[in-house]
């Protein structure tokens, strides 16, 4: 039975949905008479709908509502049924969105709510990238798989800037720890500044961080920035940090952005892991973090109150990781 319609109902966070794409790559190669239905949070939605083979993208909203339940089902029922349906998040109400489809093929890592509720469930070896474990279950129900994940995929056109650009993103949305300094983030792009034009980049929340950096810019007499923090949509941020020559960042999202379009990319880690969550096979990227016994934590914020694992890193190490670059 040929299979043409498969519901994805995407990650969450723009970052882990771009870690999807090459998971929703294998789908397209080995079903490629397929169109996709996208269910997921505004960001990832704004990001992957412009995917060749998205027929229909929804943002869910279940969450919003008085009931989850009765909304949940609703947005089921609003979707009809699919030849295949498959769950990023390993979530209940993600499992019974799937269910109330009445899909019969439902693709979801194995949980207690899972089991009972879906058809095809797996276990999920969490010790390996993000990528290559949300490539492994979207194979779930596939005889064969002998498809490596490819490298991270997304549709939108990337700005042309008239002169070498350097992207800054102090932001991370998951929490503070995950965050490096901005007036460290200064003092690396004014290292840079003769070489490239500088793009603040940020989130509506992440504005007062963007200028305490253009503050710091401003004080060491670099001009040839442009501070885009809270000014650009999903579309426009990937489109500009596409464009980039050099990205720095903060475990992010749009660290995963400038991956999916091979940006050189300095990442600075803190709490988390980056075995897991790094950028995926982006040739020209490296990794400045410190080895601490506390880390990674996965916290929000540093549980110690000391934060050492972003404070012991420099500016002088982030400086020294752009040069081993070699752009």
């Amino acid at each position: 039975m040929q299979t043409n319609k498969i519901l994805i109902i995407l990650p969450n966070w723009l970052g882990d949905a771009i870690m999807a794409t090459p998971a929703i790559e294998l789908l397209s190669l080995h079903y490629p008479h397929a169109k996709f239905t996208f269910v997921g949070s505004f960001a990832s939605i704004e990001a992957l709908r412009y995917h060749p083979k998205c027929e229909k993208a929804v943002i869910d909203e279940t969450k919003k509502a008085s009931s989850r339940l009765l909304a949940t089902y609703k947005l089921a029922k609003e979707l009809g049924e699919f030849d295949l349906a498959i769950t990023f998040r390993n979530q209940l109400h993600s499992s019974l969105l799937l269910r109330f489809t009445n899909t019969i093929v439902c693709i979801s890592r194995r949980s207690w709510h899972s089991i009972f509720l879906l058809s095809h469930t797996r276990n999920i070896k969490t010790n390996q990238h993000l990528v290559q474990q949300y490539s492994q279950l979207a194979m779930t129900n596939c005889d064969k798989y002998d498809n490596k994940p490819s490298n991270l995929k997304l549709y939108i056109e990337p700005e042309k800037f008239q002169k070498p650009t350097l992207g800054i993103n102090a932001g991370a949305t998951y929490g503070s720890a995950k965050r490096w300094y901005p007036e460290r983030f200064a003092e690396v792009a004014a290292e840079f500044s003769d070489k490239f034009d500088i793009i603040i980049f940020g989130g509506p929340n992440e504005v007062e961080m963007a200028k305490d950096i253009e503050d710091n810019l401003k004080s060491r007499h670099v001009q040839n920035y442009t501070n885009l923090a809270g000014k650009t949509s999903i579309k426009e941020l990937c489109s500009n940090i596409a464009g980039c020559s050099l990205f720095i960042t903060n475990d992010s999202g749009p660290m995963h952005v400038a991956a999916a379009y091979q940006v050189p990319t300095v990442a600075i880690f803190g709490p988390t892991k980056h075995k897991e969550t790094s950028q995926w096979m982006n040739e020209k990227s490296k990794i400045v973090r410190e080895d601490m016994s506390c880390a990674p934590c996965m916290k929000r914020e540093c549980p110690l109150g000391h934060h050492e694992c972003m404070k012991n890193i420099t500016a002088s190490k982030v400086i020294e990781a752009v040069k081993e670059l070699e752009i």
